[in-house]
């Protein structure tokens, strides 16, 4: 099965952490995943008119608006950055419906020795990634469907030697300008999507583990000792 540009990450920390660390008023229902996958429920942050910043659980695999098919959804896990504004697909969302995605960590593979290694990307300094995404509403037989994507871009220097893309991940002085809904300049959302620091990213390779949806444990983020690769 081939993976989406940034198809699996984690989600650990407490709820109280994340509510603290994103501003919420009330914290999310929320139990430690680490291998959450596309199509998954996910936890995000947005903007609302009357409550301030809310959280809340949905799909992770944007379903456009126009869409007749819903598992187009299956395809639209990643949005490029450099063709957000652009794609039928995500322009709209990325105008008006921004979210943000909060993450322990997120993974990636890189091909060692014509296998592919996982591995394992962490904040340093902070306790979450805040990974740019944007939400849309998609009106089923059954009622309203709420999805979203993740934003990427290409590598910082932690990533380069991984993979050629990365989550846009926001320093929170940037939070405030993505969520808010009246924020439609184009191209000041444009120069928030951009690789993070290298100083705020480490990196380590993971077991291959990783690789199944069903293992979803804390031994999934261990680091691995790169002596002995793994592809168990």
């Amino acid at each position: 099965m081939m993976r989406p540009m940034c198809g699996r990450y984690s989600l650990h920390a407490n709820p109280g952490v994340i509510a603290l660390a994103f501003k919420l008023g009330v914290a999310i229902d929320w139990s430690a995943r680490y291998n959450i996958t596309p199509s998954s429920r996910i936890v995000i942050v947005r903007e609302d008119a009357a409550a301030g910043r809310v959280a809340a659980l949905i799909k992770w695999g944007l379903i456009p608006g126009w869409a007749k098919d819903p598992t187009i959804g299956n395809k639209l896990a990643n949005a490029r950055g450099e063709t957000v504004d652009e794609k039928p697909s995500f322009r709209n969302a990325f105008k008006r419906s921004r979210c943000l995605i909060p993450a322990s960590g997120f993974y990636e593979w890189k091909t060692v020795a014509g296998r592919k290694q996982p591995y394992y990307m962490h904040p340093v300094g902070a306790p979450l990634f805040a990974i740019a995404g944007i939400t849309e509403r998609w009106q089923g037989p059954e009622g309203v469907v709420e999805t979203c994507a993740i934003i990427t871009t290409g590598p910082n220097g932690v990533m380069r030697n991984i993979h050629d893309r990365m989550p846009v991940i926001l320093s929170a002085e940037d939070h405030d300008a993505w969520l808010d809904p009246r924020n439609q300049s184009i191209a000041a959302l444009k120069q928030l999507i951009k690789p993070c620091a290298d100083s705020t990213m480490a990196a380590h390779a993971v077991s291959t583990r990783v690789n199944a949806p069903k293992n979803d444990d804390a031994g999934l983020i261990d680091p691995l000792d790169m002596g002995e690769l793994d592809w168990g």
